[in-house]
């Protein structure tokens, strides 16, 4: 009896062993997780990574550092994390730009996109607006392409960069409208907003995140939405595909990498957390308020919606020889 009792225990033990395998993968090394992002902090990249870093942190019983490396389209930020061999304390907020344009906008990359990073799971995806100034007499997208026609010399366009999802967005727009249209890039869609409001520039496909205030305020003026459902936030504004241009769908987007060679259990751990911090209150609320769409789903989802923006995208870069070297 007391042969069998012990097998029992030993057994129960080996179990919750096994069960507790990714908690422990994560665990080894109780250093800080250093959280990656390739943008400023205070924009909306950072403002995600940080929400859910939080709730992920206290799942793990660790500590997750955001740390900001701005500069080259998120191209240093990417060549520092995939070079990194501290597997299981780093990872990566790997986005549109990451890993769908730069590898056709850019002849040489510091890192290799599909090769370089393991995907843990997508983050949120940013829906586009194209907005105007108040003054303008368009309501909806007939009445712009009316008056962007009307216009001898068509019409400029502002985005946050060149090669930007707001910029290619745009650049989709045009070639589905076929109108005259002349793009204006800033550093960042803050400068962009603040001429859109002021006037100086008539329009723009914008992210949520970005001008959800100034249309709340009635300080710019949307027309449409460029993702394929309405926007809860904005239940009033029809998307483009309702007014015309049929299955039009641009957005920006976020996922979660870490470098090649973190062991897959440290992954599935990092994914089973993710999911958890998503669904989390706190996490769905802050998203909410920035009108941004939480993405649920496994390493392997994200790696088949990335390689399917990386063909849609580097399609109309190179159609439209787009470059950023």
């Amino acid at each position: 009896m007391k042969i069998g009792s012990m097998s029992r225990r030993a057994l129960a033990c080996a179990l919750i062993t096994l069960a507790a395998a990714p908690a422990v993968a994560l665990a080894q090394d109780q250093k800080p997780i250093e959280w990656v992002v390739g943008y400023a902090a205070g924009g909306g990249s950072d403002t995600v990574a940080r929400t859910i870093a939080e709730e992920m942190g206290k799942s793990l019983k660790r500590t997750i550092i955001v740390s900001n490396k701005p500069g080259a389209a998120t191209n240093i930020a990417a060549d520092y994390v995939a070079k990194s061999k501290d597997y299981g304390n780093i990872m990566f907020t790997a986005d549109f730009a990451t890993l769908a344009a730069n590898p056709a906008l850019f002849a040489k990359l510091p890192y290799d996109a599909e090769k370089d990073f393991v995907p843990v799971g997508m983050l949120a995806r940013f829906p586009l607006l194209l907005v105007v100034h108040p003054s303008n007499p368009a309501n909806n997208l007939k009445e712009f392409i009316a008056w962007v026609k009307a216009n001898p010399n068509g019409a400029n366009f502002a985005s946050a960069g060149a090669g930007s999802p707001q910029h290619l967005a745009a650049e989709l727009f045009k070639e589905r409208t076929g109108l005259a249209l002349q793009h204006v890039a800033y550093r960042g869609g803050a400068p962009a907003v603040i001429d859109l409001v002021g006037g100086q520039i008539p329009f723009a496909l914008m992210d949520s995140a970005t001008v959800q205030q100034y249309v709340v305020s009635g300080k710019l003026k949307a027309l449409g939405v460029a993702s394929k459902e309405r926007l809860k936030n904005f239940p009033d504004v029809p998307t483009l595909s309702e007014q015309g241009l049929s299955g039009f769908d641009a957005s920006a987007w976020q996922g979660l990498v870490v470098p090649k060679g973190t062991p897959p259990e440290t992954v599935a751990a990092l994914n089973k957390t993710l999911q958890a911090a998503l669904a989390s209150t706190p996490v769905k609320a802050r998203l909410e308020t920035l009108s941004l769409e939480a993405l649920h789903g496994t390493p392997q989802q994200m790696t088949s919606y990335v390689h399917a923006e990386r063909e849609r995208w580097g399609a109309l870069i190179r159609k439209n020889q787009i470059r950023l070297d």
